[in-house]
Formats: structure tokens, sequence, C-alpha cells
């Protein structure tokens, strides 16, 4: 993490980087006119101190690092469509991204969690587009959209687009993992999951910023984790087979619901329509309700807490 004090209502400019300054010591590994170049030399022109001093009104709400960084994170997650957690593991790991963020090379990133937290707070502000007239001046100067899918470039979209693909990997490493932990769940995988070749390391690959695709690719995966769970053959379960068909569970039970008019027989799902607090306390208070709710629905017997 960026060194330093947090001065103000926000955060500032560190004072010190973890290591040695990547633009400044790696420049030539950076490809010229990309927007990883044009972000690292135009960084503090795009994204002022005072652009985001709305957004942390008092000092009890200020960020952990200063705003610039998450908005320049924010801008290349916008352009590569990624996740949270690929976004941060390309911060922590890839040269382009810590020159184009301002980051040391020894700098091991940030929690997934603070990009939720900024877009939230760029949502509510009286200008939540402002980012995004941003990355507008970026694509227009590096081309870097030139051949390539539309990418989300509106606050909502991208928060929709960001949701659900974090929703979609937790989806398909939980089905992996029982394919893997729970006997017999490769043969009923190859039968009944259809939606995503799960010995793909990568994730599937659709246009991000389309709901329509996103909707489809969501139903598809959650009828493979419900197909996957009430095919699997009874028998006792390992505690890491066990806890790998309840983590499935749980997740296809909690982090989606049914699609506006379906009550989810019609395979039709969407991603649950809370906030993440909000998935958080049902995961820490209700988890017990939801599962049992799964086990009655899939044919999932439980003992002390796992299903066998």
């Amino acid at each position: 993490m960026l060194a330093g004090s947090v001065v103000g209502m926000q955060g500032e400019r560190a004072a010190e980087l973890v290591g040695p300054d990547v633009w400044e010591t790696c420049r030539e590994l950076i490809p010229a006119g990309s927007v990883f170049a044009f972000l690292a030399e135009h960084r503090e022109a795009l994204f002022p101190a005072g652009m985001f001093a709305d957004m942390y009104p008092s000092p009890n709400g200020r960020p952990s690092l200063p705003p610039q960084v998450l908005a320049a994170t924010v801008v290349l997650q916008a352009l590569e469509g990624l996740s949270d957690f690929e976004t941060v593991q390309e911060l922590r790991c890839d040269l382009r991204w810590k020159a184009a963020c301002g980051l040391g090379l020894l700098d091991a990133g940030f929690d997934p969690s603070l990009l939720t937290y900024f877009r939230r707070r760029l949502g509510r502000s009286g200008d939540p587009n402002r980012l995004f007239a941003k990355v507008r001046q970026v694509v227009a100067a590096t081309g870097v959209l030139r051949g390539k899918h539309r990418r989300a470039l509106d606050s909502v979209v991208l928060d929709d687009a960001v949701a659900t693909q974090d929703t979609v990997t937790q989806l398909i490493a939980a089905v992996r993992r029982v394919i893997r932990e729970v006997p017999g769940a490769a043969e009923v995988a190859g039968r009944w999951c259809t939606a995503h070749d799960y010995g793909d390391p990568g994730k599937p690959k659709i246009a991000w910023d389309d709901e329509a695709a996103r909707a489809a690719l969501v139903s598809a995966l959650v009828t493979d984790a419900l197909n996957l769970l009430g095919h699997l053959p009874r028998q006792r379960l390992s505690e890491q087979a066990a806890n790998a068909v309840g983590l499935l569970a749980l997740v296809a039970g909690q982090d989606v619901e049914p699609a506006e008019g379906s009550d989810g027989a019609d395979g039709r799902w969407r991603i649950a329509r809370r906030t993440a607090p909000d998935r958080e306390c049902q995961k820490d208070c209700a988890g017990g309700d939801r599962r049992e709710s799964f086990r009655r629905s899939h044919g999932v017997t439980w003992t002390r807490g796992r299903p066998k």
C-alpha cells in the first residue's frame, strides 16, 4: 500500500512509494501509446486532487488511499472488463497497471472491497459519471477500444457488470470445487452442466456490458449449479467434499434470486438485488435458512451443519 499519511478530508498523494517508482524505472517496458502509458503520464491532470472532494465530506469518510489511485484503477477495470478480484490481481502483479496507477514496484495493492466502496460513493454523488467522462478522454486519446467490444463507460453499467462477474467467478469456482472433491461429481457435471467449460481456467467470454448476455450467463450457471447439486450420488462425504457442496449451495442460494416475473422454475435467475452488506448479513445470520431450503429442494442431507 502507498506509504504516507492521509491529510484533510480525503487521501492525498503518498510521500513515499513502496519500492521504486515503476514508471520512472521501467518506462521502457510500458508500451508507448498504450492506455497504461497515457495514464502514467496524465493521471494527475485527469484526476486532480479536488475532483473527488465532495465524495468525502467528512474525515470519517476519507479513503485509506488516494482516490486518484482508485480512479485510475477503476478506469482500467472498465476498459478491461474485470471483476474486483481480477483487477486487484492485475494491480499487484502487472508492471503496466502499477505504472498507470502510480504504485511502487513492491506495492501489494489493496483489498478489492475498496473498489466497491469507491464506486458506491461515486454512484451516490452529484456527478456519478464524472469518472467515465475521463474514461472517454482516455479512449479517444489511446484508441484502446478500437476493434474490441464496447466496454462499460457508465457507472451503473460498470457496477452491474462487476457484480455479475464476481458472482459468476464464485459460481464457477464452487462448481469446480465440487467436481474436484466429490466422488462421482465429474460424471454428473459432464452430463448436466453445459453453461461453461469448467476445465477451462478462464472466465466465460461474453460482452460484460451487455445486460442480456450477463443475464443469460447467470441463469445458465445457476441452472448448472442446481443440476449438479440435485444429481450428485447419495453418499457419505468427507469433510472437504461436504464443505464443497455446502459452499456451492450457499453461493447459488444467496447471491442470486429468481428473475423478475419468475419463480426460478423456468431457469431464469439474476444477481440478488441486495447491497453487499445485506448479502454478508444474510450469509452470517440466515445462511442456515438458505441451506435448509436447498436441502429440501435438492435432496442434500446435512449432518452437524454439513451436507452428506
